[in-house]
């Protein structure tokens, strides 16, 4: 026969659950309130926040928000750091430092470090943990730390429509053209060109696009099958459950 449950177990069970609950409770609700947009800034004072774009809850570290600009629909991930500027308090003058493009994309923690002029074109994605930076340290002195050398500085300008992979980075003066893929853990500097694939450390170009052969070396599998015009998301919530009843049929 199986043994009888103990009651004191039972309710210490239940007791955990109903906090497990709650707290999961709190947490969304302290996360959807610490998001900032443009109706609910915080302490934040960006030079520009666009209709539509959220920096999730809890953010990284952000300082000279005027002279960052953000456009509209971003998404922005939690832990994300946006800086203008070597470090809090500096009057940067009248120009912004540090723009994002309508729809642009950062993975949960990433970092981007506008010391100089650092633009993101338009519906660029990036993926988790990505670093672009427009400061890298110096070490021309054999004497001195590294660290306590004056570090270069070149402006950073990533073209409008790229996907950048999780890990990547992105030195100071690169420049990449429109929709550029960057591969997971690259190190990006100089230039790319327009549809141009990089990967590796330091970054190379292994694919292009060929407005007569089309990508080269040529694509290994065939292009995803996009959502035909007019489909609504009802009709494919229906179809998925339709797969799943046959799915569990066979």
């Amino acid at each position: 026969m199986p043994k009888n449950r103990n009651p004191l177990s039972s309710l210490a069970a239940r007791r955990r659950g109903v906090a497990s609950r709650a707290v999961h409770r709190v947490w969304a609700w302290v996360r959807e309130t610490g998001a900032v947009t443009a109706q609910h800034p915080g302490r934040l004072r960006f030079g520009r926040i666009g209709t539509g774009t959220r920096l999730a809850f809890p953010q990284g570290t952000v300082f000279g928000e005027p002279w960052i600009e953000l456009g509209d629909h971003c998404i922005i991930g939690e832990q994300v750091t946006l800086t203008a500027g070597l470090m809090p308090d500096l009057d940067l003058g009248s120009e912004p430092i540090l723009t994002l493009g309508n729809g642009v994309v950062l993975g949960r923690g990433s970092h981007v470090i506008a010391d100089t002029t650092v633009s993101i074109g338009s519906d660029t994605y990036c993926g988790p943990y990505v670093y672009i930076t427009s400061t890298n340290h110096s070490y021309d002195d054999p004497q001195q730390p590294v660290g306590k050398q004056w570090p270069r500085m070149e402006p950073v300008v990533i073209g409008p429509g790229c996907w950048i992979g999780t890990g990547a980075v992105v030195l100071p003066g690169a420049r990449l053209g429109r929709n550029v893929v960057v591969a997971a853990g690259a190190v990006v500097r100089g230039e790319v060109p327009d549809h141009a694939v990089v990967a590796g450390a330091p970054a190379r170009v292994v694919r292009s696009w060929d407005p007569e052969k089309g990508w080269q070396p040529p694509l290994r599998t065939p292009a995803p099958v996009p959502v035909p015009d007019g489909v609504t998301p009802e009709q494919l919530a229906a179809v998925a459950l339709l797969l799943e009843g046959r799915a569990d049929g066979a």
